[in-house]
């Protein structure tokens, strides 16, 4: 499986760019705000992908904002969960706070919903829904490839911020537990921001996780 990571953005959001070899169809998780859509649209072009599915961890700007944009390019639906709309409804407020210019908006064509699957050739990327940075994150786990793209519920020595509208700091920790940390400690975690890690990593080392 083809996998690029590309640091967008004002905020520097990872978006990953998936492909698959044989039907060179593609699923793009995070597009970013918007203000490097060529980046992403070059590694498209680089691996002659085409875009079937737009994924977005959670509405925050830095990670939904170029939706709009690279779904009127491509075509592709966009995947979010509905607990999260009302924080996408509001992307204005968000742009404000952070001096942007409002991104245009697009509908949701697909809930991203907790045991739903996305399948790109051979690989299966299973939605965990982990709730607690906002009401409606998200994480993509694939199994074969060892794989978690984590948003920004869980980082490299931390975790999401809980402190902004729709953030609940037990509950993060509680996805967390649930979700993440039961997954195989060789897992590879893609985080919204920064560095990746692995499972074992954090379990051993992070220290919001510890006695957890």
């Amino acid at each position: 499986m083809i996998h690029e990571i590309l640091p967008v953005g004002l905020l520097q959001c990872n978006c990953s760019v998936f492909g698959d070899e044989t039907s060179r169809e593609a699923i793009v998780v995070d597009p970013g705000d918007g203000s490097d859509l060529q980046a992403v649209l070059g590694v498209l072009e680089k691996h002659g992908l085409k875009v079937k599915a737009i994924f977005i961890t959670h509405a925050h700007i830095d990670h939904i904002g170029g939706a709009a944009k690279l779904k009127h390019l491509t075509g592709a639906p966009v995947y979010m969960n509905s607990d999260d709309q009302d924080q996408y409804d509001h992307i204005g407020i968000q742009a404000q706070w952070l001096g942007m210019q409002a991104p245009p908006r697009t509908e949701i064509d697909t809930p991203a919903r907790e045991g739903d699957t996305l399948k790109l050739g051979l690989v299966e990327m299973h939605v965990l829904h982990t709730p607690g940075h906002t009401q409606g994150s998200v994480c993509l786990f694939a199994p074969s490839e060892n794989l978690l793209v984590a948003g920004d519920t869980l980082f490299r020595d931390s975790i999401g911020r809980t402190d902004l509208p729709g953030g609940d700091g037990r509950q993060i920790l509680k996805s967390i537990r649930t979700k993440l940390m039961v997954l195989p400690e060789e897992t590879r975690v893609i985080c919204g921001h920064g560095a990746e890690t692995t499972i074992g990593r954090e379990k051993e080392r992070n220290p919001f996780l510890q006695g957890e």
